[in-house]
């Protein structure tokens, strides 16, 4: 069977600042708190750094060849605070702007939409020195960085996502401590909720004072929480940890307030609100972005894992490709959304390079196609999906996890840096041509 996909729709894939670019401290760029986590003995899987990367600093005219011989439509990419704001406010560093200048030109060039996150989890270190985000002022700092880069790149970038996975930042960063800066307090990571949702508010207005013919959005990752069973308990149990968890951004996003739930949850530990915050915060968006990699399943006990006779990928995730068609459409029936795109989907298996230089990647090709299929499903459905971004682009810094994942379509050799598309990428790029995927 074949699915056709509308004439305008963005195919694209996603990267990250802190992942790809390497030159971790060159031409004036300040520290990130993702420098000193990583530089920290024993934060990361095998000592790795983001400081090379994928050099993409220094590689990103072959690195936007290399999208453009794939096909790309759209490239999501996230500009680095420090690179730009050594000391997250103050001085511009010149060479850092110039940096963005010629990768934006470089897309425009062959035909490719820049997709710009303004914040991929990699906070000025200076910052993070005052406070981090536990700190207002950071909010207003986060402002003015979204003002600068918009005067600098709005007169040829369309789309402008404020933050990346925001929960990620709170909850990984603030109160599992697995993420940078490393803090395990619920109170830190709560007042961080809400402060990230006051500076996205701030950000967005901001943009649109300079020029409001952007489009403006935020990227969040949701996952759906469903019961194991049919079993009323199993079912409370999902429903439960769905409005405690997923409803801390939406809600207040496109709601104007918090769910109940979330103040449940938070308990005593329910961040400050000031007057005028909840107003902030719901500012009309003109997208959703939404990363989405698997489900979490309940029964009345909590959460099920290993699921029996579901595959998984090498982050211990479910392969659960319909789970994000019911997650399209339950907050496409909750929520008055604006379009939205799938900002990152994608897989991270054990890649070997066969004798002929090839990459058979046969799981990762799968699963690309379910999850197309799915919201190509979803979209019959009614839901308004606009574009998708495969994660990722290249094989890249995975965080706490270091190099240990691969979920690129094109394979990096972190020696020599050699880039390889692997099936899954000449997959993606007969997909593009075609606008299609066949079953």
């Amino acid at each position: 069977m074949t699915y056709e996909f509308p004439p305008s729709f963005l195919w694209g894939a996603a990267t990250a600042a802190y992942q790809i670019e390497g030159a971790w401290n060159e031409d004036g760029k300040g520290e990130s708190i993702w420098d000193r986590f990583s530089h920290t003995p024993g934060k990361i899987t095998d000592g790795d750094t983001g400081d090379i990367a994928c050099d993409h600093y220094h590689r990103f005219q072959d690195d936007v060849s290399l999208m453009r011989s794939l096909g790309l439509k759209a490239y999501r990419f996230s500009t680095s605070w420090p690179r730009v704001l050594p000391g997250g406010r103050g001085p511009v560093n010149l060479p850092g702007l110039d940096f963005y200048d010629r990768l934006v030109d470089s897309l425009l060039a062959v035909n490719i939409e820049p997709f710009l996150t303004l914040y991929h989890w990699d906070l000025p270190q200076a910052l993070q020195d005052e406070g981090g985000w536990e700190n207002r002022t950071t909010c207003y700092a986060f402002a003015d960085y979204a003002a600068l880069m918009v005067k600098r790149l709005g007169d040829r970038v369309k789309y402008w996502t404020t933050f990346n996975e925001p929960g990620v930042v709170a909850f990984d960063g603030n109160l599992y401590g697995q993420h940078a800066p490393g803090n395990k307090d619920p109170k830190i990571a709560y007042q961080i909720v809400h402060n990230l949702l006051v500076a996205h508010g701030l950000a967005v207005q901001a943009i649109r004072a300079i020029n409001s013919n952007l489009q403006v959005g935020i990227v969040l990752d949701i996952w759906n929480q469903e019961p194991a069973s049919d079993a009323p308990e199993d079912v409370a149990v999902a429903e439960q940890a769905w409005q405690n968890y997923q409803t801390i951004f939406l809600h207040p996003l496109f709601r104007g307030h918090y769910h109940a739930a979330a103040y449940a949850a938070a308990g005593e530990n329910m961040p400050k609100i000031q007057d005028g915050d909840l107003a902030r915060i719901a500012q009309k968006l003109d997208y959703l972005g939404i990363n989405n990699y698997s489900r979490i399943l309940y029964n009345a006990q909590g959460q099920v894992a290993p699921v029996p006779g579901s595959e998984y990928t090498e982050m211990g995730w479910e392969v659960c490709a319909p789970a994000l068609r019911r997650l399209l459409n339950r907050i496409n029936q909750e929520y008055r959304l604006p379009p939205i795109y799938i900002t990152e989907n994608g897989a991270a298996f054990k890649d070997e390079v066969g004798p002929n230089g090839k990459i058979h990647d046969a799981r990762r090709l799968d699963y690309l196609k379910q999850h197309f299929i799915q919201v190509h499903h979803a979209m019959q459905d009614g839901v308004d999906v606009r574009g998708y971004f495969v994660w990722s682009l290249l094989d890249n810094f995975e965080w706490a996890h270091g190099f240990s994942k691969r979920f690129g379509i094109v394979r990096v050799d972190y020696e020599t840096q050699e880039r390889i598309v692997k099936d899954s990428g000449e997959w993606y790029s007969r997909v593009i041509k075609s606008n299609c995927v066949e079953e």
